[in-house]
């Protein structure tokens, strides 16, 4: 075995030739080594493709170059980039990987969620050196037994907080926008409360249609790939009580007390959940097909392309307040943001007129941004309520979010990934909705690619 130099790290990538690493993870790197405290770092890619370490390297320069900015930093890591062929889920062959990295380990699972199983079981049987990192790509499991099992799993290999589990919608800056916007601001704190908060609505819908991922979607769906995984944390985050500081263990622990407090509204999947499928429709220029008719997806498993779920919070704070999760694709447009609608005012005197809308604090995710929409008195009649918009931009961050989640792992901190036992509550939460889905108690509907989904919808 190679001797550990603990001033160097190496990143070595299983699954080095698949889409994630090229399009997401390696421009991430990029960014984050052109940054000027940069780790020392060795990249090693390893897969079951016949390449070589030119071939290899070729595609890391392709996916710096996106992302690089120019310096020179990530051009040297890239000409030194090494590749080896592996069945990574033989142990035999880990070993042989692991023996080639200098320095600590950090292993980087971009993987089907299967082979992630299986190459963490062949682990097992490899001598991890001290303070070897792993990271784990969603989902975490594929319900709630298989969260628990995987997290037993890794709990024999590494400490927890060696374990981190991506979740890159929840990049360093959109944590710290909700958190900050949240305990920063007296105006806000005071009023997030049941006595003044009618519903909340976490929302991502895409323009975007299957994009060639049947492999992977066909079998997640949208409750599986966004809901109980993304929309979940947002919500931990909008829900929390104030850490003391931002330190990973009290962050986490705030986070996973609203998950445990969290189920589905009246225990009922029947009526507070819904799902979907995209038709034959047109987006902009583009003409899409039904999504059964998509390659590779298999029909006769109704795996929807849009899910909404309603939840309740069972604690002081929130008792009584819906919270509505909507993930959908192929809609007419997009709108990823998180809505706080407040309750309207016990009284607007006689005299004044045209007040409808209720107040609406909007959290957005893509651009990051926060929208206040109140009601004031118009400017030709002033007895006449107009809504009007209030808005800022957040600060985009100096990293993007797979720099952001990288740098948290070379550094070893943990704030940004997802924690076992909370990943286990996400799996607990939509276990009956997945269940009533599968027994046939909630149909398919379906909506044709483009519009703004099928009718009635949960959220507002």
């Amino acid at each position: 075995m190679m001797t550990p130099d603990p001033g160097r790290q190496t990143l070595l990538i299983l699954g080095a030739s698949g889409d994630l690493t090229a399009r997401l993870l390696l421009p991430g790197l990029a960014a984050l080594l052109a940054t000027p405290d940069a780790p020392d770092l060795s990249l090693v890619g390893a897969g079951m493709e016949d390449w070589d370490d030119q071939r290899w390297r070729r595609r890391v320069h392709d996916s710096f170059a996106t992302a690089a900015g120019g310096s020179a930093r990530p051009a040297a890591v890239a000409d030194q980039a090494r590749y080896l062929r592996a069945d990574v889920t033989q142990e035999q062959e880990l070993r042989r990987l692991l023996d080639s990295c200098p320095g600590r380990v950090v292993i980087y699972f971009a993987l089907p969620p299967a082979v992630t199983v299986a190459a963490c079981a062949a682990l097992r049987g490899a001598e991890l050196r001290p303070g070897t990192r792993l990271v784990l790509e969603k989902p975490f499991g594929t319900d709630a037994a298989g969260a628990r099992a995987l997290n037993e799993m890794l709990a024999r290999l590494v400490p927890e907080d060696q374990i981190h589990r991506v979740d890159h919608f929840l990049g360093k800056s959109t944590v710290l926008n909700i958190l900050g916007l949240r305990f920063a601001n007296r105006i806000f704190e005071p009023v997030l409360n049941n006595a003044h908060v009618a519903g909340v609505d976490i929302v991502f819908d895409e323009d975007l249609a299957l994009e060639g991922r049947a492999g992977y979607y066909d079998h997640a769906g949208a409750l599986r790939d966004m809901v109980q995984s993304h929309l979940l944390q947002v919500m931990a985050l909008l829900a929390m009580e104030a850490p003391p500081s931002l330190d990973a263990r009290e962050l986490r622990d705030r986070k996973a007390e609203v998950l445990r407090a969290t189920r589905l509204w009246d225990d009922d999947p029947a009526v507070t959940s819904r799902r979907a499928r995209y038709t034959a429709g047109t987006i902009g220029d583009r003409r899409l097909p039904a999504y059964a008719d998509e390659p590779g997806v298999e029909a006769a498993r109704q795996t929807e392309t849009l899910a909404e779920i309603v939840l309740a919070v069972d604690n002081w704070r929130w008792a009584g307040v819906p919270f509505r999760l909507r993930s959908g694709k192929a809609l007419a447009g997009r709108r990823k943001e998180a809505v706080v609608t407040f309750r309207q005012p016990p009284h607007v005197p006689d005299g004044l007129r045209g007040y409808e809308q209720p107040d609406r604090l909007r959290i957005g995710f893509g651009p990051d941004q926060v929208r206040l929409d109140v009601n004031v008195n118009g400017p030709d009649d002033p007895y006449v309520i107009d809504p009007v918009t209030l808005s800022a931009d957040f600060g985009p961050g100096e990293l993007p979010p797979y720099g952001e989640v990288l740098r948290g792992v070379f550094d070893g901190d943990p704030t940004l990934s997802v924690r076992g036992d909370t990943a286990e509550q996400c799996w607990r939460i939509v276990e009956p909705v997945l269940t009533s889905w599968q027994g046939g108690a909630v149909p398919l509907l379906e909506y044709p690619a483009g519009s703004a989904g099928p009718g009635d919808s949960l959220v507002s």
